[in-house]
């Protein structure tokens, strides 16, 4: 594997992040530059000064590396948009050699704004990934987004039957436990199988709250499984069925 340079100390967070993000992609590949660029529209000097931090790559730089990997481009281009927003207002000698500090002060505003924006529109869950089975994972290996609560906000479900089991793509856990105050992926998946089965957790947030947890006591009560509202192996292989 390629040992990269160490990034420029003056980078703002959301620029490292981002570069972070594309150098485990292209490692993940197991592309050269060179092949890089023989499959993108972009030279492997431009790849490389992407990669080392001395030049924002443009957004469809972004997007035909993560088509060439074959993953979503959904969470690489909400971090390009935060990067972009801290790279725009950055002068080019405070990027090269101002303390960092400084130039956060001054992007912070608008680096939320985008931010923001990215949830209102739904750009970090524009459509659920596929899990390949082992418990949580996207397919061909990468990580899931971060999950992000938003209050009020319900997330879609498509629910659908996969390798025997019923599947909202959001997680492919059997085992993860969950009670009240619990949030993420899993209790997502877990509040789409039980719309799914006709059991109302209420909102589809991701946020396990007392309206999941009174679902889940129904289910369980018709299922004939211990009415503790907990969901966690046993109940998990009856909501997959």
């Amino acid at each position: 594997m390629r040992r990269w340079k160490e990034l420029p100390a003056s980078l703002d967070d959301h620029v490292v992040q981002l570069v972070v993000q594309l150098r485990r992609l292209k490692d993940r590949s197991g592309l050269s530059l060179a092949a890089l660029a023989a499959k993108t529209s972009y030279s492997r000097s431009s790849w490389e000064r992407y990669l080392n931090g001395r030049q924002l790559p443009p957004r469809e730089a972004v997007e035909e590396l993560a088509r060439v990997c074959a993953t979503d481009p959904v969470r690489l281009l909400v971090l390009h948009e935060l990067a972009a927003a801290a790279w725009s207002v950055a002068e080019p000698a405070v990027r090269e050699e101002a303390p960092r500090r400084s130039r956060r002060a001054r992007v912070l505003a608008g680096a939320v704004a985008v931010l923001v924006a990215a949830l209102a529109a739904g750009l970090l869950v524009a459509r659920p990934w596929q899990d390949d089975g082992g418990g949580g994972g996207a397919a061909g290996g990468s990580a899931p987004p971060a999950f992000v609560f938003v209050q009020g906000r319900s997330r879609p479900c498509e629910v659908r039957r996969e390798h025997g089991e019923l599947r909202a793509g959001y997680s492919a856990t059997r085992t993860a436990l969950m009670d009240l105050k619990s949030s993420g992926w899993e209790v997502l998946e877990a509040q789409c199988l039980l719309r799914h089965h006709g059991y109302d957790p209420g909102l589809t947030d991701g946020a396990y709250g007392p309206r999941s947890k009174a679902a889940a006591q129904r289910f369980q009560k018709d299922r004939h499984l211990v009415v503790d509202g907990i969901v966690g192996p046993d109940t998990w292989a009856e909501l997959r069925r």
